[in-house]
């Protein structure tokens, strides 16, 4: 999924008033567009607004690795039981499968 350079002008521009530790509105938002020369909608800078209001953006930044690492490590841990459960499956099957004169004349011996 690509972002749009309107998206990412945005983000950016966010990112720029945080760091600053000023108040992320959409008036601001423009202004840093603007000022960078990227054409973006005026929907746009409120849209992104809107969506930082009220949040702790710091730690929105700081989750972004925490909230892919969980079902990264879960994901190792689920490929390591499936192949203990499949050599348990095989172990059923060798013990069943001892029908050593099934009539093949010696084919497979």
């Amino acid at each position: 999924m690509s972002q749009s350079p309107a998206e990412l002008a945005c983000v950016y521009a966010a990112l720029i008033l945080h760091d600053d530790g000023v108040e992320i509105t959409a008036d601001k938002i423009s202004a840093l567009v603007k000022a960078a020369n990227v054409e973006v909608e005026p929907f746009w800078a409120g849209l992104f607004a809107k969506a930082l209001e009220g949040k702790d953006v710091g730690a929105l930044i700081s989750n972004i690795g925490s909230a892919s690492a969980a079902p990264a490590a879960a994901a190792p841990a689920a490929a390591a039981a499936a192949p203990a459960e499949e050599k348990k499956e095989e172990k059923k099957d060798d013990s069943d499968s001892d029908d050593s004169d099934v009539g093949m004349g010696g084919l497979f011996d």
